[in-house]
């Protein structure tokens, strides 16, 4: 970037890895000129075009791109790289939506202490590398170490839609989950009031104000001496409430040493989003995408060309 009357590590230390929180919708030039009211028209424009300027972590180069509330435009003191989608299969795109299948281990978007390699970075330079104006909008989340289907929205008003109906639009969260242990039923519901502690963690506990209502379906595909694999159908969303309410029973998913500490074979989590279905807000279709059990799952407990999803 260039900076009048300023050393070139003093423009460093000011003006590196800043981020900007967006309040009201406007074009990233005129937020950006609010910003750096101290810098020029000209010197802001070479500074988005110089592919200093990130969105949610995807780099922009357009003026007039559009921004939203709680959009992070950040600021970087070199070019910003986009980075190619790889392992990350499209399960669906149309108009209005884009489905992936993401993997375990990655973001599903920005975190304080990583910005760069997620799921929303990547298929946000997906989309721009066709169209420089296209937009990608969260709808949902997937843990870091969570795998399976993750749905994004093209537009705002299609977010919006989503979010806004989202507990009833919803018809189906399918999971496969590898838990430690041999349930004490083949199937069963769990009904657990769920609260924050003080250290972030989801914690089981009785109704009181601040607590929600987590429920949870499972049934058994299969089981050997150590684990069991199960079919889980979460009927709420509340913040990892499959790993919470299955270890409060002792029977702690695989891999997850933030609520216990379980063996970990498979080096990863023991959970897989394998399938979102949902009624559309748009035209009332009914949309069901699905991700296949992963083959390390499988091989736990199916010998080769046996039984399994």
């Amino acid at each position: 970037m260039r900076f009048q009357r300023k050393s070139r590590s003093e423009r460093r230390s000011e003006y590196s890895d800043k981020t900007f929180v967006v309040f009201s919708e406007c074009d990233l030039l005129s937020f950006l000129l609010k910003c750096l009211p101290n810098q020029s028209k000209r010197n802001v424009q070479r500074i988005i075009a110089n592919h200093q300027v990130a969105v949610g972590g995807a780099p922009v180069s357009l003026f007039s791109f559009r921004l939203y509330p709680e959009d992070e435009v950040t600021l970087s003191w070199s070019p910003i790289r986009k980075r190619k989608r790889r392992d990350l299969p499209i399960v669906h795109e149309d108009e209005h939506l884009l489905v992936i299948d993401k993997p375990s281990g990655l973001l599903s978007v920005a975190s304080d202490k990583e910005r760069k390699a997620t799921a929303y970075r990547m298929m946000s330079d997906y989309l721009m590398m066709k169209d420089r104006s296209a937009r990608l909008f969260i709808v949902h989340r997937l843990d870091e170490d969570t795998s399976g289907i993750l749905l994004f929205a093209k537009d705002r008003a299609t977010q919006e839609a989503l979010q806004k109906k989202w507990n009833d639009i919803v018809v189906k969260r399918g999971y496969y989950a590898i838990v430690e242990g041999a349930m004490e039923k083949k199937e069963d519901t769990y009904r657990d009031y769920l609260f924050e502690d003080k250290t972030n963690l989801m914690r089981v506990g009785h109704a009181f104000r601040g607590a929600k209502l987590a429920v949870t379906s499972y049934s058994v595909i299969a089981s050997n001496p150590s684990y069991s694999l199960l079919d889980i159908d979460i009927k709420t969303g509340r913040k990892n409430q499959i790993r919470v309410q299955l270890g409060h029973r002792g029977h702690f998913v695989i891999g997850d040493d933030k609520y216990g500490e379980p063996s970990n074979p498979l080096k990863r989590l023991g959970l897989h989003a394998y399938e979102l279905k949902l009624i559309s807000p748009l035209d009332g279709r009914i949309l069901d995408f699905k991700s296949p059990m992963p083959a390390s799952f499988k091989g736990l407990f199916f010998k080769k060309g046996g039984q399994g999803r």
